[in-house]
């Protein structure tokens, strides 16, 4: 672990200490949904939910931290700026994407929605809670509905 993520500060539990990664997902969702789950200066873990979403053509995320995600459950393709075809996840598939990697999510499963964990670190990530909307979720992806 980084040492940005040591040094005796207690992280912030956002959904309680214990929970299931599978309760009160939305097959009907009509946006991603973001939901911090914990952090602490130089971390935050959050739980992603895609049904059918995907960003925009032509448009790249471009992070300042470094991200790595998990698909949990449902199904995604990721573009990277760099790669000439895009990554089929499934269930158990991860990524490890470095700080200013451009990538985009083409595709996310339509009708069963694809569940991700995603833990973020580096320089200013965790220190104010993330980009959130005040009550735990946040739609930082530009997307769009299926």
């Amino acid at each position: 672990m980084s040492s940005a993520c040591s040094g005796g500060a207690e992280p912030v539990v956002r959904l309680g200490p214990s929970g299931n990664l599978f309760a009160g997902l939305d097959p009907g969702a009509p946006a991603e949904v973001f939901e911090t789950l914990a952090s602490a200066p130089g971390l935050r873990i959050e739980r992603i939910v895609s049904t059918g979403q995907h960003t925009p053509p032509g448009v790249y995320d471009d992070q300042p931290q470094t991200e790595w995600v998990v698909v949990l459950a449902g199904a995604a393709e990721l573009e990277f700026a760099d790669e000439a075809a895009p990554r089929r996840l499934g269930p158990g598939d991860y990524v490890l994407i470095a700080p200013h990697r451009r990538h985009r999510v083409a595709r996310t499963a339509a009708g069963t929605p694809t569940v991700w964990l995603a833990l973020h670190w580096g320089e200013g990530v965790g220190e104010d809670g993330g980009e959130e909307d005040g009550d735990g979720t946040a739609s930082r992806r530009p997307s769009t509905s299926r």
